[in-house]
Formats: C-alpha cells, sequence, structure tokens
C-alpha cells in the first residue's frame, strides 16, 4: 500500500495515499474503536449541506476564491448522491465534542476539492481542511447543526409511520367496535367494554405522542451555525454570520433559524434532551400496547385467548405447535432499549460545562438510534401484527356472559347489599349471574335484558338511572 505523509500538530503520520480522509480522521479511528460502527449517514450529508452552505455563503462575502469554493461545492454535492461515505471513517461516539468528525468531513472535501482542481490529494496548499473547507466555522456550531438537521430528518420519518399505525388502531378499532367482552382491572374481572373501545384507547395514546413528538421539532429549527468556538461568532465574518443560515435553508430545504442568543445555543442541548424524552413516552405507550396484544392473544387455550395475532415463526424448537407474540415481543425490547438511551442522554446533556457540552456525540449516536428503531419496529409492528389481529368474537362473548364482573351493572337497580350477595353465589356455584337473577326472581327477563345490554353497559353517559327506567317501561310493556 502506498502512504502520503501528512502532519498536524500532534506530529506525522502515514496515511494511506489513495484515502480522500486525512491526518486528523485516521488518529481519530485509532483513538475511538469505540462501538465499531461508522457516522450516520444522514449525519454525513448533514455535514456536506452545511459545507456547502458555508461555501457558498464565504463565496458570496468574497472571502473565499471563486474557483476553490465551486470545487469544494461540487465535492459536497458528491458526498450528498452518496460518494465517498466510506470515507468518513471515525466512530460516532469519540471525545473532543465531534471536532473529528467535523475534521473528517473537512478532509475529505478538500481532498475531492484537490482532485477536481488537478491536484493531488494531500497537497492542501491547493485546498486546506481548515483554512478553506472550515472557513467562518467551529466543531461547536458545526456539529450541534448537522445533529438538529439529521434529528429533523430522522422524526420526520418517525411521525410518519406513527400516523400509520394510529390510522391501523383506528381501523381495528372500527372493525371491533360490536365485539363485548370483559374488561379487567389489576388483571381481574371488572366490567363489560368492547374491543374496539380497546383499540381505541390504544389510537389515543399514539395521537398524543405524535403531538409531543412534533412539538420538539421547533425547538430544533434553532441552530447555533455562525457562532463558531463559543457562540461570539470569533473568526467568522459578520456579513458570513448573517447569511449562513438563510443560505443553509436553501441548502437543506428545510425552515431553519439561526438561534436568538448563539451562546444558549453553542452551551445548551436541551432540546435533544426534549426530543428523547418524548420518544421514551411514546416507546412506553408502544410498550404498553404491546404488553395488552400478548395477554389478549395468550394462550391459545389456557389463556385469555380473546384475540389472535398473525403466526409469523414457530415458537419452539421443542414444543411442535407453538407460536410466539414475536413481533410486540420486539416491541417490547424497542421499547426497553429507547428507555435506556434516554437516560444516556439525559446524562449526557446535564453534563455539559461552561460554554460547550463535549458529549454531543453520544447524545446523537444514542438518540439517532432509538429514532430509527422505533421508526422500524413500528413498522413491523403494523404490518406483521396489527393489521392481521382477528377477534375471538364468540369466546369473548362466552367471558362476558360468565363473568361475575356484570353485577356491577346491575348494583343501581337491586342495590350494593344484594349485588354483593349474587356475586357471591355466583363464584360459589360457578352459576351464571343471569341465571341467579333470574331464579330469585330478583329482576325479570326483560329488565334484565334492558340492563344488560352490550352498549348499556359499555357506552358513556348511560347512567344506572337511564337504565332503571328503560328496564321498568320493558317491564310494564
Amino acid at each position: 500500500m502506498l502512504f502520503r505523509l501528512e502532519s498536524d500538530s500532534i506530529g506525522e503520520k502515514q496515511v494511506p495515499k489513495e484515502a480522500y480522509y486525512g491526518v486528523q480522521a485516521l488518529r481519530a479511528a485509532e483513538n475511538f474503536r469505540i462501538t465499531g460502527y461508522r457516522v450516520h449517514p444522514e449525519f454525513i450529508n448533514a455535514l456536506a449541506k452545511i459545507k456547502k452552505a458555508s461555501a457558498l455563503t464565504n463565496m458570496k462575502v468574497e472571502l473565499l476564491d471563486l474557483k476553490i469554493g465551486n470545487a469544494m461545492v461540487k465535492a459536497c454535492d458528491e458526498i450528498l448522491q452518496g460518494k465517498l461515505h466510506d470515507e468518513f471513517i471515525t466512530d460516532p461516539i469519540q471525545g473532543g465534542a465531534g471536532t473529528s468528525m467535523n475534521m473528517n468531513a473537512n478532509e475529505v472535501i478538500a481532498n475531492r476539492a484537490i482532485e477536481i482542481l488537478g491536484g493531488e490529494k494531500g497537497s492542501y496548499s491547493i485546498v486546506h481542511p481548515n483554512d478553506h473547507v472550515n472557513m467562518g466555522q467551529s466543531t461547536n456550531d458545526v456539529i450541534p447543526t448537522a445533529g438538529k438537521i439529521t434529528t429533523i430528518i430522522l422524526l420526520e420519518k418517525a411521525i410518519s409511520k406513527l400516523e400509520e399505525l394510529y390510522n391501523a388502531l383506528k381501523q381495528k378499532a372500527e372493525e371491533f367496535d360490536d365485539v363485548i367482552k370483559m374488561g379487567r382491572t389489576q388483571l381481574q374481572d371488572a366490567v363489560p367494554i368492547r374491543l374496539g373501545q380497546e383499540f381505541k384507547a390504544y389510537s389515543s395514546a399514539i395521537k398524543r405522542d405524535i403531538t409531543r413528538i412534533k412539538r420538539t421539532l421547533e425547538d430544533l429549527s434553532y441552530v447555533n451555525l455562525g457562532a463558531t468556538a463559543i457562540g461570539t461568532g470569533i473568526n467568522a465574518d459578520e456579513e458570513y454570520v448573517k447569511e449562513i443560515v438563510p443560505n443553509l435553508c436553501k441548502v437543506t430545504e428545510m425552515k431553519l433559524f439561526q438561534a436568538e442568543d448563539l451562546v444558549d445555543g453553542t452551551q445548551n442541548t436541551d432540546s435533544f434532551a426534549a426530543v428523547s424524552a418524548s420518544l421514551k413516552t411514546c416507546a412506553l405507550s408502544l410498550s404498553k400496547i404491546a404488553n395488552d396484544l400478548r395477554l389478549l392473544s395468550s394462550g391459545p387455550r389456557t389463556g385469555f385467548g380473546e384475540i389472535n395475532l398473525p403466526s409469523k415463526q414457530n415458537g419452539s424448537s421443542i414444543m411442535p405447535g407453538k407460536v410466539n407474540p414475536v413481533i410486540p415481543e420486539v416491541m417490547n425490547q424497542v421499547a426497553f432499549n429507547i428507555i435506556g438511551n434516554d437516560m444516556t442522554i439525559t446524562m449526557a446533556v446535564e453534563a455539559g460545562q461552561m460554554e460547550l457540552n463535549a458529549f454531543e456525540p453520544v447524545i446523537f449516536y444514542n438518540l439517532f438510534q432509538s429514532i430509527e428503531t422505533l421508526t422500524n419496529g413500528v413498522d413491523t409492528f403494523i404490518n406483521n401484527c396489527i393489521m392481521g389481529i382477528t377477534a375471538n368474537r364468540k369466546h369473548c362473548k362466552e367471558l362476558v356472559d360468565n363473568s361475575v364482573g356484570i353485577i356491577t351493572a346491575i348494583c343501581p337497580h337491586v342495590g350494593y347489599k344484594e349485588a354483593a350477595k349474587i356475586a357471591k353465589t355466583a363464584i360459589k356455584t360457578g352459576e351464571p349471574v343471569r341465571k341467579i337473577v333470574l331464579q330469585k326472581k330478583i329482576l325479570d327477563e326483560a329488565a334484565l335484558d334492558t340492563i344488560l345490554d352490550p352498549y348499556g353497559m359499555t357506552e358513556p353517559g348511560i347512567s344506572g338511572k337511564q337504565l332503571l327506567f328503560k328496564a321498568n317501561k320493558a317491564a310494564n310493556e
């Protein structure tokens, strides 16, 4: 392998001659062998967009030679087309507040621009990673801005997938609206509910989660590009500082704003904590729904057995015919991972000191993972589980008919003491409540039919007095 010799403030180092990255990226790759992964592709694109916007701005304010600037812009466009991504070699978790990621981008763009201008890679007298590519910038405004751009792009995909889930749950709520079943509290029989009402509640929870996540997008749209090192804009031209974010908006085709307080925008990373918190809350909702689906489908003979989940794969290597709820199980695990990531992000956001948070790399690594695993988890949840759920209608009705829980509907008409006696008798004898009430002539059949009407027992707003009036009217007729 042929090498070129590059030097930095640490000393000289051999870099593979064909490489577009340089000495600083190479040192980082050697120093930070942490996760075994590379920087997220969307983050690489975000860096390229920032570098392109900076080059355009520096050319506009006549600080950057047009020939050099246009070569840099072309290099950025190639990265945005998916080229040169393999040249971004740093681990996503790294020391230095992301300086290695920033310099990796600077070196790749500089070397590709040198080639475009007819030079050989490493000829930094033609295009320099710091003097030209990083002109008017600092790691401390580039990396947070790239993080926000990436987060917005990934969140929009997650929101779209959550909206699909919301619609799928609503569709199931309508499909199951006529399925009467027993509701449960503390996993004990409570009172009747419709299966459609349970699925409607799931959709309502997801709708709130979508709203929470969308609220975080506004804070993310305020970026600190132009702040340079600590928010004072040192080494950046005044006109550049004014023009850079508007130009970034054009390059990204996103609605972005320069932070009103650039020092605050550089010091604080609370907007990422807010995103993570909204994802964690969504994960809690998803995990609770997954828990319910596993319980409702349990059995099929010895569990609840009220719904059927789509069979996706064998559930055992030893028990023939066993099918496990693998999709809800993976949704649970996605949720557990997001919750753990949120703790890491929380600690990293809190650990910022003075004018900079040095821990943005671990924030982004965990945040991007949370968003993507949520998106992918919800996708399989919809297509491999929710859409294929069916109801065991007959079994649901049998459980209601044989449950003592329906005594609650009778209670307003016979009094608590009498209702308790009926319940105890039903539990002791195993006889249905309806049969006991009729045998003891506590209520006649017409009144009982009205009181135990499925919709009457499950529809909010129908009071005991209304049912009693209907029952008495039915009895008199």
